[in-house]
């Protein structure tokens, strides 16, 4: 049986409020570990940052990145955003231990 136009609409807007609200717990989670980790008193510009969060997810996903202390070869932009994860990494370490 095939849905009416208004219902499919009603069912997106619906929808697009669950991903705004899994979104939001999302950013949430990953600032309140961000903070934990220092993030918050590190001046790094932006775009660094979100590169440095980008392989970071890549290696999670199981991407090949680079091994933490290892060299890795790239762009300037690449080298900056290694070592921004590698100090966040070292931030980390040090509180998880505590």
């Amino acid at each position: 049986m095939k849905k009416p136009s208004s219902k499919i609409r009603d069912e997106i807007a619906r929808l697009q409020e669950q991903l705004k609200a899994a979104e939001t717990r999302e950013a949430e989670r990953i600032g309140r570990i961000a903070l934990k980790a220092g993030l918050g008193e590190i001046e790094v510009d932006e775009p660094e940052l979100q590169a440095a969060f980008e392989d970071l997810a890549k290696r999670f996903r199981g991407g090949k990145v680079a091994a933490t202390g290892g060299k890795k070869v790239g762009s300037a932009a690449e080298s900056s955003a290694s070592s921004t994860q590698d100090a966040a990494g070292a931030t980390a370490g040090g509180t998880a231990e505590a």
